[in-house]
């Protein structure tokens, strides 16, 4: 189980919502659904040449807290740092079989969704 000093981060998830625009088309859109202290330990980085420009990108784990509002968290949604406003999209939510009491997501800054 992380201790509270492992948890800096204060981590948003979002989950899409789809409403109409005035011509009658549906937009997505990202509705937060909760916000809570995470660990943030960055992975594989990575840089790759799209339409002639370098775009990199950043695979993380965030470790949360298990809890009923984490625990509704998919691979749909996506989350978001409070402080640095950097978007991870969500690639795999697990719960590690050692420790029931934290939930960790895989999540990449820097691509598409």
């Amino acid at each position: 189980m992380p201790n509270a000093g492992s948890l800096k981060e204060r981590i948003a998830f979002d989950a899409p919502v789809m409403s109409r625009d005035e011509y009658g088309g549906t937009v997505i859109g990202w509705e937060e659904r909760t916000s809570c202290r995470a660990g943030l330990q960055y992975r594989n980085g990575g840089e790759q040449v799209m339409a002639d420009r370098l775009s990199g990108t950043q695979t993380a784990v965030i470790t949360v807290r298990r809890s009923s509002a984490t625990a509704i968290i998919t691979p749909q949604w996506r989350a978001r740092d409070v402080r640095s406003g950097t978007i991870y999209n969500i690639r795999e939510v697990r719960l590690p079989p050692d420790d029931p009491s934290v939930v960790e997501i895989m999540a990449q800054s820097g691509v598409a969704v």
